[in-house]
C-alpha cells in the first residue's frame, strides 16, 4: 500500500504522491483505493497533519481508471452490471467518500493530464494548483460511459452546470489557462514552480489553528447541499466550540501583543 501512494512530511503538511507513473498514476485499483482510506483516516486523527498536498509521480497527474481492466472486463470493471454495481460501490467510489469526510484541507498539484476519475480526484481537493502542462478531461461520455466515481457531483460543485455539462457532455481536453479562467484552479505556474507553489498556499493554511480550519472546511462543504439556516445552526455550533480552545486564546494573545503565534492543536 505505502508504494503506491507515497507519503512524505514537512513540518504540518503531508505530500501524498500517486507512485504508479508507468500506468499515469490510475486510481482504481484496490490498493491505491485502500492507501486513500487509510490515510485520510489516519491524518483525519492526527492534528499535526494541517494540509495534504496531491499530486502524481512522473508526468501525469491521474488517468483515473485502468483502461487495460476496462477493456478486458477484469478487476472492478468484470461481472454482470449488478456485480459492477457492486464493484463502484466497494471500489472507486470509496475515495469520494474517504477525502469528503476528511476535515484536513487539500490541494491538488496538478502537474500533467487529469483524466476521468483523475479530473474527479482533483475536483474532491478543497483547492487546486495547475502546471502549464496540466489539462483536465470529464471523458468518460468519449468511452461510451459515465463518470461512476461522483465526477459529476464534484464537478459542478467545482465550476457550475454548465461548464460541468460542457466538459461531462463533450469529454474534450481543458487547458490549465481555461481552468483557470473557468475558476476550476487557484493558481497556474511552470513545471518546475509546481510544488513549491503548492507548499506555499498549503503553508498559509497550516499556519492557523487546525480545529479552525477543518470546521471551516466542514462548512464550505454543508453549504454546497443544505440551506442557511442548517448552516447558521452548525456555525453557532462550531463557533461556541472555537471559543472555547486554547489555540484561540492563543492568536488573541498572539494578536495584542504583536508577537507570533503557536498553536498546539488545543
Amino acid at each position: 500500500m505505502s508504494d503506491v501512494l507515497l507519503v512524505e512530511r514537512a513540518d504540518h503538511v503531508e505530500t501524498w504522491t500517486i507512485n504508479l507513473p508507468d500506468q499515469r498514476n490510475p486510481i482504481s485499483g484496490a490498493d491505491v483505493i485502500e492507501a486513500f482510506e487509510t490515510h485520510a483516516r489516519r491524518v483525519q486523527q492526527d492534528l499535526d497533519v494541517r494540509c495534504v498536498v496531491l499530486t502524481g509521480a512522473g508526468k501525469a497527474f491521474s488517468a483515473g481508471g485502468n483502461v487495460n481492466d476496462m477493456r478486458e472486463k477484469a478487476g472492478m470493471f468484470s461481472g454482470s452490471p449488478w456485480e459492477m454495481r457492486n464493484g463502484y460501490r466497494d471500489g472507486i467510489q470509496r475515495i469520494p467518500l474517504a477525502l469528503t469526510e476528511c476535515e484536513v484541507p487539500m490541494v491538488a498539484a496538478v502537474n500533467g493530464p487529469a483524466v476521468g476519475a483523475g479530473c474527479d480526484l482533483a475536483m474532491m481537493c478543497d483547492l487546486r494548483v495547475a502546471s502549464t502542462q496540466a489539462w483536465f478531461a470529464e471523458s468518460f461520455v468519449q468511452l461510451g460511459i459515465i463518470p461512476g466515481d461522483g465526477g459529476a457531483w464534484f464537478l459542478t460543485q467545482a465550476i457550475g452546470p454548465q461548464k460541468a455539462a460542457e466538459m461531462a457532455l463533450t469529454g474534450d481536453r481543458v487547458d490549465a489557462r481555461k481552468a483557470l479562467e473557468w475558476g476550476m484552479v487557484a493558481h497556474v505556474v511552470e513545471p518546475e514552480d509546481l510544488l513549491t507553489e503548492a507548499n506555499a498556499l498549503a503553508a498559509r493554511i497550516a499556519k492557523n489553528p487546525p480545529h479552525a480550519t477543518r470546521m471551516a472546511k466542514r462548512l464550505l462543504k454543508e453549504s454546497r447541499t443544505n440551506d442557511l439556516r442548517h448552516v447558521l445552526e452548525l456555525s453557532a455550533t462550531m463557533q461556541a466550540l472555537s471559543h472555547h480552545t486554547e489555540d484561540h486564546a492563543e492568536a488573541m494573545n498572539a494578536l495584542l501583543t504583536k508577537r507570533p503565534a503557536t498553536y498546539q492543536g488545543h
